[in-house]
């Protein structure tokens, strides 16, 4: 099991902005793999972010989209998602993810991080 860091989460007030950083595992991950950001609130199923596969394609849950982008840098394997305009219903602990197809729902992903915590204040 490939071992993934997250870090970057963090308190802010609504409006505000955050960069998500995931890093760790090895470099074909970032090259052919799928990559992507799901997050998890307290009592709720953990629901996909945003994800980004490896011909550059990109997909936003609804709730993000216009607010939120996922990129990566391979030379550096680490994966981002860069949340402006946040509201407090972004709160949760959020999950970088890796496997090698896209799947809809975080049991398609093997590879996990620990997560880190956003909480957006009103």
């Amino acid at each position: 099991q490939e071992h993934l860091v997250e870090s970057g989460g963090g308190s802010v007030q609504a409006g505000g902005s955050l960069r998500l950083s995931c890093a760790g595992g090895p470099r074909y991950m970032y090259s052919v793999y799928c990559m992507a950001w799901f997050r998890q609130a307290p009592g709720k199923e953990r629901e996909e972010v945003a994800s980004l596969e490896s011909n550059g394609a990109t997909r936003y849950a609804d709730s993000v989209k216009g607010r939120f982008t996922i990129s990566k840098d391979n030379t550096k394997r680490t994966l981002y998602l860069q949340m402006n305009n946040l509201k407090p219903e972004d709160t949760a602990t959020y999950f970088c993810a890796a496997e090698s197809s896209c799947g809809r729902r975080w049991t398609d992903f093997g590879a996990w991080g620990q997560g880190t915590q956003v909480t957006v204040s009103a």
